[in-house]
């Protein structure tokens, strides 16, 4: 069998993390090929989102997501200043609505955003909510976040990609993988083994491979590892590599947008609830056009699905019951018939509250490279949800260390 094409570095995805990483990689000198199954950028998880701009507050110190939240704020901010990406500071509130909330998760908040590093955060009483920041919220007390924002994230990427480009990068668009393997050095132009890449009839000879399809990267992660025969040694480094426990799927948790409509926004912050379990509530976010809407909520899918394109992205009309009780508890003014469905996003999950071994949802995000899985060259990456457009820079700095580390840069 033989490989017709060789590629450097090929980026599987160009949602907001396939293009922050190309144009990372680019910069560093590789030849890049974006390949993205759609007919456009950005149009999976990275436009079905509330395009907020987090501050880092709410993920275990540690994490990936509290790291990379934290660091990819600070360098979006930058490159929207840079490079002109409209974008706005417009501080969250988020409100305890009740004195036990008032009293347990306020301090634990508090303290775990210190531990991230988040240092800038200001406790409010009832009376400064109502008086200096949102007349119209009901609530016991509050916590301000002064760098939280939202971004256009299109225009973001659309940057990204134009700076991928400039430095080039090359885009495949309508360019489906169907298939993926680690080869042995017969497969290779040059003898050394690498990673074959299936698409459009074309096969691809990669010494990189950065798998940031999202929805569908579990998909992808396991014809790449389900190819190496348990016995192989893919890394160098002396010991058997195979599919074992590294391979992970996403589970799905949809969620539903509603935009309020016949009235001027009520708000001049984005205000959350207290984060819930699976998410962080059904806030309201005021976008750059000035439309509000709230969400999302967290409505987890069967168990059993695998094929994230089966699950329906419409909006239940249903739904508004449930969010209209949500969003009274802080906003009693909410008027019937105020709230219209508008879109829905799903969020892949590394872990379902079904799971029969009762396992916890996991919460952060798996960037895997060779000292995880074996394989040089490849990194993968699962579970990147929220806050993924916010921590997009970070971890495409982190995927070119990884590379580096194994000597493919």
């Amino acid at each position: 069998m033989s490989v017709a094409h060789h590629a450097e570095a090929c980026i599987i995805g160009a949602g907001v993390i396939g293009l922050a990483t190309a144009r990372a990689l680019a910069m560093a000198g590789k030849e890049v090929l974006i390949l993205e199954r759609e007919p456009t950028i950005g149009s999976g998880i990275s436009s079905r989102n509330s395009e907020v701009i987090h501050a880092g507050i709410y993920y275990p110190p540690g994490s990936r997501k509290a790291k990379h939240c934290v660091a990819g704020r600070n360098m979006l901010y930058e490159y929207c200043v840079q490079r002109h990406i409209p974008h706005d500071v417009k501080g969250k509130l988020i409100v305890a609505t009740s004195d036990a909330q008032l009293k347990n998760d306020v301090p634990q908040i508090l303290r775990q955003a210190r531990e991230n590093g988040v240092d800038d955060l200001i406790q409010l009483s009832e009376e400064d909510v109502h008086s200096n920041f949102e007349s119209e919220v009901t609530c016991r007390g509050a916590i301000f976040s002064p760098s939280t924002g939202v971004v256009d994230s299109h225009s973001f990427m659309l940057s990204l990609l134009a700076d991928a480009e400039e430095c080039g990068a090359t885009l495949a668009l309508n360019s489906t993988v169907v298939g993926a393997s680690v080869a042995d050095s017969e497969f290779n132009v040059d003898g050394k083994g690498g990673i074959i890449i299936e698409a459009e009839g074309m096969q691809l000879c990669c010494d990189i491979v950065v798998n940031c399809a999202g929805l569908h990267s579990d998909h992808i992660s396991s014809l790449l590892l389900g190819s190496i025969p348990t016995s192989q040694d893919i890394s160098g480094s002396g010991h058997n590599t195979g599919r074992g426990d590294k391979m992970q799927r996403h589970y799905y948790a949809k969620g539903n947008y509603y935009r309020l409509e016949g009235q001027k926004s009520p708000f001049q912050h984005l205000v959350y609830p207290m984060p819930e379990k699976g998410g962080l509530g059904v806030h309201a976010t005021i976008d750059l056009g000035g439309n509000t809407r709230f969400g999302p909520d967290v409505e987890w899918k069967g168990i059993d699905i695998s094929d994230p394109d089966t699950i329906d992205l419409g909006v239940d009309p249903k739904r508004a019951d449930l969010f209209y009780d949500e969003v009274r508890k802080y906003w009693p003014g909410l008027r019937d018939g105020a709230l219209q469905p508008d879109y829905a996003g799903i969020r892949p999950k590394i872990g379902h509250p079904l799971q029969p071994d009762g396992q916890s949802i996991k919460a952060d995000f798996v960037i895997d490279g060779s000292n995880v899985h074996g394989v040089k060259g490849l990194v993968n990456m699962l579970g990147i949800e929220s806050p993924g457009l916010t921590a997009s820079m970070s971890i495409a700095d982190t995927v070119v260390k990884i590379l580096s580390k194994d000597g493919v840069l």
